[in-house]
């Protein structure tokens, strides 16, 4: 299994989060996509949360320790407090939270802070047995996470250990590690998908770019007429796999070419198209206007 530095780790997810593909991610980094689309798949493609240095707005451990010899000695909240420039209301939570006047130690209490902060906590559905009964009966009947966090509100309105998100319950079935439900009942979502992916569409990256390409705004006025043949339309007829047909559609006539596209790459598709184009005579081939797919999923028709 191919190891990444905390750093590659990092940059895979924040790039992953601003919509680009494992493939150009992988290249930016010199790494196999493999490797990434393994390293987002062990997590379900949830980001891990990040471990961020302690805020200077909490106590660190040297305070504590000032903190427990104030306790010791007799001193009151509000006198330490000052001391450390903190409020007195910091330090009575900090010695309320961690046992008493009495019980308060630093180590102790910085022990029992980090493993409070410390995340991923266990997921609700892994402490709940009935929850989860409930959630997994409800996913094997078809219902969507949606639909079972609002069912759970109104059926259990007064039993708040009933009520659960539907981001939880997506959690838990992306992320194993979280526990509760079933890894095969992420096939009852309608998507049927077992990895988180991006909402929205993905930024267009470059692909299928054609050199010297002519915008649709700077075709003649001829074109849209349709009175002169010889004015084309293309278009890919995507098939199983990477195999797809490509269309030529004449604009007069309506005349239609179809050929054949082994592999629909900007040059396969230009050096096939342009083999059957040229087999008619030149008065019939004047332009082909030709709808370029961006990654967003919409089209942008350029002119050549």
């Amino acid at each position: 299994m191919v190891q990444f530095s905390p750093e590659e780790r990092t940059q895979i997810w924040d790039r992953l989060a601003t919509g680009q593909s494992m493939r150009s991610i992988a290249r930016g980094l010199g790494r196999q996509s493999s490797s990434v689309r393994q390293l987002v798949r062990r997590t379900g493609g949830v980001a891990p949360p990040k471990v961020e240095a302690r805020s200077s707005r909490f106590l660190s451990l040297a305070e504590r320790e000032e903190i427990s010899r104030g306790v010791l000695t007799g001193l009151s909240c509000r006198v330490i407090a000052a001391q450390l420039h903190r409020s007195p209301s910091t330090i009575c939570r900090e010695i309320t939270r961690n046992g008493s006047v009495i019980s308060y130690r630093a180590h102790l209490a910085e022990r029992d802070t980090i493993a409070r902060a410390r995340r991923p906590k266990a997921a609700k559905l892994a402490l709940s047995p009935k929850l989860r009964a409930v959630v997994e009966a409800k996913l094997e009947e078809r219902w969507s996470p949606q639909q079972i966090s609002a069912w759970l509100s109104m059926t259990y309105p007064d039993s708040k250990e009933m009520h659960v998100s539907h981001e939880t319950i997506y959690i838990s079935l992306f992320v194993q590690g979280r526990g509760g439900l079933r890894r095969q009942l992420h096939k009852a979502l309608r998507t049927g998908r077992a990895q988180r992916r991006r909402r929205g569409p993905y930024p267009y990256e470059g692909q299928g770019h054609i050199p010297a390409m002519v915008l649709i705004s700077a075709r003649p006025a001829e074109v849209d007429d349709r009175a002169i043949p010889g004015h084309w339309e293309g278009d890919l007829i995507m098939g199983r796999g990477k195999s797809a047909i490509g269309t030529l559609v004449e604009r007069n006539t309506r005349y239609v070419m179809l050929f054949p596209v082994a592999r629909p790459t900007a040059e396969i598709v230009r050096a096939q198209m342009t083999q059957k184009i040229m087999k008619l005579p030149m008065q019939l081939r004047k332009s082909i206007t030709w709808d370029l797919r961006k990654g967003d999923g919409t089209t942008s028709p350029i002119h050549y």
